[in-house]
């Protein structure tokens, strides 16, 4: 994995970059972030959560259809992908600039989730397909946030070094440093 630290360097391909890829456990600020970007840099903003998984009623739709959406977008020429499913890695990466990967303390991510449920309960938060209401998060959903950096880090790893081994990884561990990065790159925040 090619790691760049915080820098101008991590700016400076931030700018350039084309195609991005937010990765990282839920209540991070993957979507925002992304939306941010993909404003800032006139990229065109893709929430696999919204634009490919989910139909209305939480349906989610069939591996292959979501696949084949999702090679739709990627196959377009500048965007902003939010979404850390590493079955799709080797669809994403290939076509990848950059990936910046959102590794807040696991605390931050379930206060992010209680302000967004605080937010968006019983409605249709921005990012989410539609007649997806935000419910109140269960178990399993709050244990994969929890649980995230032990178990699906390490994946998340492995499959970017197969599928991606070349693209620069720039990896954030706070909103304070999300600002900063955006401060470099000349974006607003």
């Amino acid at each position: 994995m090619r790691d760049l630290p915080i820098s101008e360097e991590a700016a400076n391909h931030l700018r350039k970059a084309r195609r991005i890829c937010v990765i990282g456990s839920s209540g991070g600020g993957k979507s925002t972030l992304s939306q941010k970007l993909a404003s800032g840099l006139g990229l065109q903003y893709v929430s696999i959560d919204r634009d490919v998984r989910w139909l209305p009623g939480w349906q989610e739709r069939g591996r292959e259809e979501q696949r084949g959406r999702l090679s739709a977008f990627v196959a377009g020429e500048a965007w902003v992908i939010d979404g850390s499913g590493s079955s799709s890695f080797d669809i994403r990466l290939p076509r990848t600039d950059l990936i910046i990967w959102l590794r807040l303390p696991r605390w931050k991510c379930l206060l992010g989730i209680a302000k967004r449920v605080y937010r968006f309960r019983g409605t249709v938060r921005p990012d989410m397909a539609e007649g997806c209401p935000e419910p109140l998060p269960d178990r399993d959903f709050l244990s994969y946030i929890w649980n995230f950096e032990r178990r699906y880090a390490p994946r998340i790893i492995q499959e970017i070094e197969r599928h991606g081994p070349n693209v620069p990884v720039i990896t954030l561990k706070s909103h304070g440093e999300m600002a900063h990065l955006l401060d470099l790159a000349g974006l607003p925040h």
